[in-house]
C-alpha cells in the first residue's frame, strides 16, 4: 500500500489487515432503516430549537428534508423584533440547499443558526418526526404544524408577586378575559382565535361579526365569580 504522506516512522511499519468492516449504525428514516454514509442518505421532517448569544430571543426551525435536500422550511421566532426580519431572510435561504450547505450558511441570526445546528444533530442521528412514517411526510406537513388559522402557537403569561398571574395568549388564541372563582384563583378564560378571525375578514366578512364568531371559552369560565381583562385589571 502506498504511503506517500505517511511519516517515516509509519512508512517503515508492516501492513496489518483490518478484519472488522462495520457499517454505520442503521437509523430510522421515513419507515425504513438506513446506513447513512452521505448527506443524500438523510430524509425526514424534524425540528430544532435555537437561542441567540444574549439569550434574549429564540427560534423553532422545522425542516422537511428529502434525500439530503431541504424541501420545506418553517421558521418561528420569539422575543426579538430583529429576529423576525432575519427569519424572513432565512426562509428564502434554506430551501433547495443540502442540510450540510444550510449548516454552513449564515442564516442571519444567532438563534436561527443555533436551531439549524440542533436540527442537524437530530436528523443525522435518526431523530425525526417522520422516522417511522413510510414514505415520510409530504411537503406542506410543516405548515400543518401551525394548526387552523396558520399562526404559531404561542403561550404568553405574566405574573408579579404582588398581583399574581395573567394569561395573555394561549395556544388557542388571544386571551380577552380571565375568569376567577371566589378565592380569586383562575378557573378559565375567554379568547379569540386571531388566525380564524383574520381568515374570515379576508373573505369579506364584517370585522365585528368575524371577531364575535371566533370567540371561545376554556375551563370553567362560565362559573367565574369575577372576570377581568388580564392586560388592564
Amino acid at each position: 500500500m502506498s504511503c506517500e504522506k505517511c511519516t517515516p516512522h509509519i512508512a517503515n511499519m508492516c501492513s496489518v489487515c483490518k478484519g472488522a468492516k462495520h457499517q454505520p449504525a442503521p437509523i430510522p428514516e421515513e419507515g425504513k432503516w438506513v446506513c447513512a454514509k452521505e448527506i443524500k442518505d438523510i430524509s425526514g421532517l424534524t425540528h430544532g430549537i435555537g437561542w441567540c448569544a444574549p439569550q434574549q430571543g429564540a427560534c423553532k426551525l422545522t425542516l422537511n428534508i428529502k434525500n439530503g435536500i431541504i424541501k420545506e422550511a418553517l421558521v418561528e421566532t420569539l422575543g426579538c423584533s430583529g429576529m423576525t426580519h432575519s427569519a424572513a431572510m432565512a426562509a428564502e435561504i434554506l430551501t433547495g440547499k443540502t442540510i450540510l450547505e444550510a449548516l454552513n450558511s449564515d442564516l442571519v441570526c444567532d438563534a436561527i443558526n443555533t436551531a439549524m445546528r440542533e436540527l442537524f444533530l437530530q436528523i443525522v442521528y435518526g431523530r425525526s418526526q417522520s422516522a417511522f412514517s413510510e414514505g415520510g411526510l409530504t411537503i406542506g406537513a410543516g405548515l400543518e404544524d401551525l394548526g387552523k388559522g396558520l399562526r404559531s402557537q404561542i403561550g404568553t403569561m405574566y405574573a408579579t408577586e404582588a398581583k399574581g398571574p395573567r394569561y395573555l395568549e394561549m395556544a388557542e388564541g388571544y386571551v380577552l378575559e380571565v375568569g376567577l372563582d371566589k378565592n380569586n384563583e383562575i378557573i378559565g378564560y375567554k379568547f379569540v382565535n386571531l388566525g380564524k378571525m383574520m381568515d374570515a375578514i379576508k373573505k369579506g366578512e364584517d370585522p365585528k361579526t368575524a371577531y364575535e364568531k371566533n370567540i371561545s371559552k376554556y375551563g370553567r369560565y362560565d362559573e367565574a365569580v369575577k372576570k377581568i381583562d388580564p392586560r388592564k385589571e
